[in-house]
């Protein structure tokens, strides 16, 4: 393989290049840069997503231009506002080294005056979405008449989101000496149809076959159902600790609602969508690149052009409508060398989709089943001690406090104090999934699609919250210690800020009264109050829309995970009545009548 010297570009470039870290250029940059820099013919290039597509187009394009000339000479078109932004600071950073080299990202939702005064200045590269770049075109604030190189990156996209009016508008103000550069990750029919239309006689070249999956990337598929797929997924995240991934959702709606679960379980979860303002998807993206936020639930348009290299997994909630997107989406993990696992929850009536895109990425998907609770806490117990084992020790911070810890613990022998140890850091975890029912036997009722079983539950109303410090699995251990019977089974449970309610089997509806009103449990000090409540069947039997019932039977845990919102008003608020204990009267603490929930 080459260096980057080696394929022509000047000592600027390549000392910004070391800076960087990059020390050997990749397959479709070994081949696209010599290419551009030596030949004035249209190119069609294909490649992997995560294989160094914007260096390829960018490197030789900042060989070529004039510093020193302030028009623009070369426009380069992304389908979206991240994948704007990624390029132009790449390029930004390849070019330090070339003084007077000015690059200018324009987008929808940012401010136009300043693009637009931005460009007055001059700005050699322009980066720029179609809508926005139409819109400074018209506005006469971006002149296109002396441009050398038109790179459409991600070109299907931009087709598939509508924009080709958009791309007939450029093109009419630019010059017919260009050359137009094509970069994509796959290779449909429409790809051909702008080749045909936009690009004279192109020279193609590709990294690997046209379409093909990343080597580095493993396919699994999980069968669910509807009522098991939201279980399922949290499965998946709770038997890796250390998972950090992009959850792929169709629809802005399915990607909040299930970001909302996500967050309300206990996960480090976030949405990123196109409801969101610009603001709102920085800060987002700014949590997930610091892995705040462990798990992504995007759209693909919002998840183009994500610079993260080290994604462990992407999760398909649903297989994408168009299955070439699906390879832009498992070509977010497996990136800069690295491992990673493509993971797809599919139905029944969805597997033949499969088979496909097997025939597209040439990889077959490995059916996996979805992992038991003991498999879970094994992983996860096992991960605790990993890190106990591998955690430095710093004497000279915990010194003083040794003796009183020691004299505190000397009646402990080792294998006490190590049971105890995992005790209390997995005794709610442990409990949560005791008897966690089998999510891969789809023909029983309560993992099919059919009637709710809800209507077999009681609803019970708790007066305590999440302000409480309450979550699912110390819920059911309260249950639990009441000692209402052996096969109890707990349904749905919704934990609200001063109250919550939770489900039982109808069978032990009067025990569970009895055993909370013998007992009189407390709660961290706090008197706890149980009473049963009237379902609101016009909102199907009491339960929320997009909850799924979970607890010790259905599985699925957040861990003790900090709890990072969705990014200021990336939740939609709506009103709702709140279901009304019988008998409780109006009670200050509760909160009753009209309430707010995020959602």
């Amino acid at each position: 393989m080459s260096t980057f010297l080696e394929l022509g570009l000047k000592e600027p470039i390549n000392k910004a290049l070391t800076d960087l870290g990059y020390e050997k250029p990749t397959v479709i940059q070994e081949k696209a840069i010599p290419q551009i820099i030596s030949s004035t013919d249209d190119l069609k290039a294909f490649a992997q997503t995560g294989t160094g597509k914007t260096a390829a187009f960018s490197l030789p394009i900042l060989q070529l231009a004039d510093a020193d000339n302030k028009n623009t000479q070369a426009i380069i078109l992304s389908p979206t506002r991240e994948l704007a932004v990624q390029i132009g600071n790449n390029i930004k950073d390849f070019s330090k080294y070339i003084p007077n080299m000015k690059v200018v990202t324009v987008y929808g939702g940012a401010n136009i005056e300043e693009q637009m005064r931005a460009l007055k200045k001059g700005a050699q590269i322009v980066v720029g979405t179609p809508g926005r770049t139409v819109d400074l075109i018209n506005r006469r604030a971006l002149k296109l008449g002396n441009v050398e190189w038109l790179v459409l990156d991600e070109a299907d996209e931009m087709l598939n989101m509508g924009f080709k009016e958009e791309l007939d508008n450029i093109l009419e103000v630019t010059p017919d000496t260009k050359q137009t550069l094509l970069f994509s990750a796959t290779f449909p029919r429409e790809v051909e149809a702008i080749a045909k239309n936009y690009m004279t006689k192109p020279v193609e070249i590709t990294s690997g076959e046209k379409n093909q999956g990343s080597d580095n990337v493993s396919h699994e598929y999980y069968l669910v159902t509807e009522r098991t797929r939201y279980p399922a997924l949290k499965r998946i995240a709770d038997l890796n600790p250390d998972i950090y991934g992009i959850i792929f959702c169709r629809t802005r709606r399915e990607t909040q609602e299930v970001a909302d679960n996500l967050i309300r379980d206990g996960y480090n979860a976030d949405a990123l969508h196109g409801d969101l303002s610009q603001a709102q998807r920085d800060s987002v993206m700014g949590k997930f690149r610091k892995k705040t936020v462990q798990l992504l639930v995007a759209t693909d348009v919002a998840a183009r052009g994500l610079d993260v290299n080290n994604l462990t997994h992407v999760i398909n909630h649903k297989l994408p409508d168009q299955i070439e997107n699906y390879n832009h989406r498992s070509g977010r993990t497996g990136r800069a060398g690295n491992k990673g696992i493509s993971i797809v929850l599919v139905s029944n009536k969805d597997k033949g989709k499969l088979r496909p895109i097997e025939r597209i990425i040439k990889k077959k998907f490995v059916e996996t089943k979805v992992p038991s609770g003991k498999e879970i806490c094994q992983n996860q117990l096992m991960h605790l001690i990993d890190k106990v084992q591998n955690i430095e020790i710093n004497e000279s911070q915990i010194e003083e406090f040794l003796p009183s810890i020691y004299e505190k613990l000397e009646g402990l022998s080792r294998e006490e104090l190590i049971q105890k140890f995992v005790s209390l850091e997995f005794n709610t975890f442990l409990s949560y999934y005791e008897n966690a029912k089998d999510l891969n036997d789809l023909s029983t009722r309560d993992n099919s699609r059919g009637r709710s079983s809800s209507e077999d539950m009681s609803r019970f109303f708790i007066n305590i919250g999440r302000k409480d410090k309450l979550n699912p699995a110390k819920l059911i251990g309260l249950i639990n210690d009441q000692n209402i019977g052996d096969k109890i089974e707990i349904g749905a449970i919704d934990i609200l800020d001063t109250f919550s309610f939770f489900e039982v089997d109808k069978n032990f509806e009067n025990a569970t009264l009895e055993a909370f009103a013998s007992n009189q449990p407390d709660f961290d000090g706090r008197s706890v109050n149980v009473e049963i409540t009237k379902k609101d069947r016009s909102n199907g039997g009491g339960r929320k829309r997009g909850k799924k019932p979970f607890g010790n039977k259905d599985g699925g845990f957040g861990r003790r995970r900090k709890t990072e919102n969705a990014s200021d008003g990336g939740k939609k608020i709506s009103n709702r009545r709140s279901e009304r204990p019988k008998n409780s009267g109006d009670r200050k603490s509760g909160g009753f009548g009209r309430r707010r929930r995020e959602r």
